[in-house]
């Protein structure tokens, strides 16, 4: 009896890529129509740095999964519109540029959260119960965690 393979686009793996594509999409084309300001790398970033107060470009760019150059163009977009400083510290005996979020920078941050949220998941308890969506973080995270056992970042 000859075995049936999968295929990539019956997996969970194509799923997920394009659910995260369509995501991307939506983000996009929301940030746009709610004039933000910002597009949704920066917002990202922005999220990120409010969490992480004073990490350092490569580490930020290993949590938003962007090469050095262009987590550098982006901080550098969130810096000139005022919503992220930059300064010097030292880790492990060495001088390098960290980062914190500024006030009008978590004046943003709340303001897309708010409007972002609102926008988006108006409808979501249409679909998925809070159990739900918490049930997906945890496995989507459980399954990401297993995946990046074999990522070679090099960042």
């Amino acid at each position: 009896m000859k075995k049936v393979i999968k295929h990539y686009t019956e997996s969970i793996h194509y799923d997920i890529e394009q659910t995260a594509k369509v995501i991307k999409l939506v983000a996009a084309q929301l940030f746009n129509k709610l004039n933000f300001d910002v597009v949704p790398e920066e917002y990202s970033a922005l999220d990120v740095i409010s969490c992480h107060s004073g990490i350092c470009q490569r580490d930020l760019a290993k949590l938003i999964f962007k090469d050095r150059a262009n987590t550098g163009r982006i901080l550098n977009s969130l810096e000139a519109k005022g919503l992220i400083t930059r300064f010097v510290a030292t880790k492990n005996n060495r001088l390098v540029r960290k980062m914190a979020i500024t006030e009008a920078g978590y004046k943003k941050l709340n303001q897309i959260n708010v409007r972002f949220e609102k926008s988006l998941f108006e409808n979501r308890e249409d679909l998925f119960s809070e159990e739900d969506v918490e049930n997906l973080q945890v496995g989507l995270k459980k399954f990401r965690t297993s995946l990046e056992r074999l990522l070679e970042l090099k960042i």
